[in-house]
């Protein structure tokens, strides 16, 4: 570590701050040794499903000095999107949170480029890269030797000050700084309230998904017909998921975000059941121009809502 260590580290942390990241934290680009076992034993298991890209590159998941040449830090930053507003009508099929603004592989991208920009700018020509949920990077892993928060029962990061409903990022880069102590405290206790509200049981013990059970991976990864054992499990899910935050008593503490790309469109919140159930595809197009639900496309949204529609309580 150099001496301007301190010096970069705490420019870097104002900027992130400055640029609407809601917490940054950096820990020393090494081998993830703890999680090797654990993510080879997670797949081996099939708890991954069709996600068969979770099997590439399993080296470079556990070793960011594989994705970076020569990289000495990982910056870790969290992006708030608990919305102000929710959807009107309690029987329409629900949206989880996230995906209510615009696509956040967007919104983070620009702001990670902005602040790899700033970095070169102020403190010198620095090789590094930017990490948004799509490449081998363990978000969480990150986060937590950051001192940003542990890794619940439910494998969400939590943090004290925000709860959970933020999203994580990385700005791999060769350039050494002063790194956070590891967040070691696990602050979930003997609370089990994740476990127990997960209507398909997907979260087989502490921290271990099952994520062909999870309806996230149902609604959004799974290219096949929703298998009919969930046929009453689904709680009206249409795309993801929100159960296991949303009773999680951390997320008290969830204030609103200010990040205005993530404001929902008014449409979206205001459908009824029934708009829903006859949506067409100009209408999907419209709502969701910019939105992370077009991952599902029209068919996966409407095959979705196809299947939680025939549910007796629906």
């Amino acid at each position: 570590m150099n001496s301007n260590s301190a010096k970069y580290s705490k420019m870097i942390k104002d900027e992130a701050i400055r640029l609407g990241f809601m917490q940054c934290g950096i820990a020393k680009a090494e081998f993830l040794e703890d999680e090797a076992p654990r993510l080879e034993k997670w797949l081996n298991n099939n708890y991954h499903g069709e996600m068969a890209y979770m099997e590439n590159h399993f080296d470079k998941r556990l070793d960011p000095r594989l994705l970076v040449d020569d990289s000495k830090s990982v910056i870790s930053l969290t992006l708030n999107y608990f919305p102000e507003e929710q959807q009107t009508d309690p029987d329409a099929p629900k949206i989880s949170k996230y995906a209510y603004g615009t696509d956040y592989h967007l919104v983070i991208k620009d702001k990670l480029f902005q602040l790899l920009n700033f970095i070169s700018e102020e403190i010198g020509e620095v090789s590094g890269r930017a990490f948004v949920d799509s490449a081998p990077v363990l978000d969480r892993a990150w986060a937590k030797r950051a001192g940003i928060g542990w890794i619940g029962k439910n494998s969400n990061l939590i943090s004290k000050k925000s709860g959970s409903f933020f999203f994580l990022a990385e700005l791999i880069v060769d350039l050494d700084l002063q790194y956070d102590n590891a967040f070691e405290t696990d602050h979930c206790g003997t609370c089990t309230k994740c476990i127990d509200a997960c209507p398909t049981e997907a979260i087989l013990s502490p921290f271990i998904i099952d994520a062909k059970k999870c309806i996230s991976y149902l609604t959004i990864e799974l290219r096949e017909e929703i298998p009919s054992t969930f046929n009453d499990k689904m709680d009206n899910w249409m795309f993801g998921c929100d159960i296991c935050q949303d009773v999680c008593p951390w997320n008290r503490f969830s204030a609103p975000h200010s990040e205005p790309q993530f404001q929902p469109n008014e449409k979206l919140l205001n459908m009824k059941r029934e708009d829903w159930l006859d949506i067409t595809e100009d209408v999907f197009k419209s709502i969701f121009k910019n939105s992370a639900v077009k991952r599902t496309k029209f068919k996966g949204l409407t095959r979705n809502i196809d299947f939680i529609k025939k549910l007796p309580d629906n």
